[in-house]
């Protein structure tokens, strides 16, 4: 499933692993100690090889961990990418917690980190939906808005990818992403 923007970027939902998809820049749902975990960093990790994690061990040493809503950037390993952005999305707590500004702030900080380093192709999980319990039905729109207001603005980003691991994953992001379209005509 695929959005065209009137500038040409492209914003396009796939099914699969996010480590097999070859770009610029992969996005990592990273924890806030930066040191590896389950799901989808800790595949990231397994594919990527000790490289990541050495470079990871480094940045925790000069600054300790992330902060929810940020990312750091390490070089992407054996992975098929140049960069890894581990971005720390919000534990879901309900959602009276400020959880949706900082899911959203996740993803516009790796839109950021992509213009910083030339990116032309980037690809996300769905993030803070799996052990952090965001429903994914609350966090599809959050994501999806926000990485298409990066596309319509000043980015080096011509192709954007959620690569989302399930079939319930996908089609709560295809959903969104219908109810954006029809936003945008």
């Amino acid at each position: 499933m695929e959005l065209r923007l009137a500038n040409g970027k492209t914003l396009r939902l796939v099914q699969g692993d996010i480590t097999r998809v070859a770009v610029d820049a992969i996005v990592n749902a990273a924890n806030a100690a930066l040191r590896g975990g389950g799901g989808v960093d800790g595949a990231i990790h397994r594919a990527g090889g000790p490289a990541i994690m050495a470079e990871l061990d480094r940045i925790r040493a000069a600054q300790g961990g992330c902060a929810t809503g940020s990312a750091v950037v390490t070089a992407a390993g054996n992975l098929p990418a140049k960069y890894v952005f581990h971005a720390v999305g919000p534990i879901w707590r309900g959602g009276a917690q400020g959880e949706a500004e900082q899911l959203a702030s996740c993803y516009r900080t790796a839109m950021r980190l992509a213009a910083e380093h030339d990116v032309r192709s980037i690809s996300f999980p769905s993030i803070s939906t799996g052990v952090y319990g965001y429903p994914v039905e609350q966090a599809a729109p959050i994501a999806l808005r926000a990485v298409v207001e990066a596309l319509k603005g000043e980015t080096s980003v011509e192709t954007a990818i959620f690569v989302l691991f399930d079939r319930a994953t996908f089609d709560a992001y295809a959903q969104a992403l219908e109810s954006i379209r029809a936003s945008l005509e």
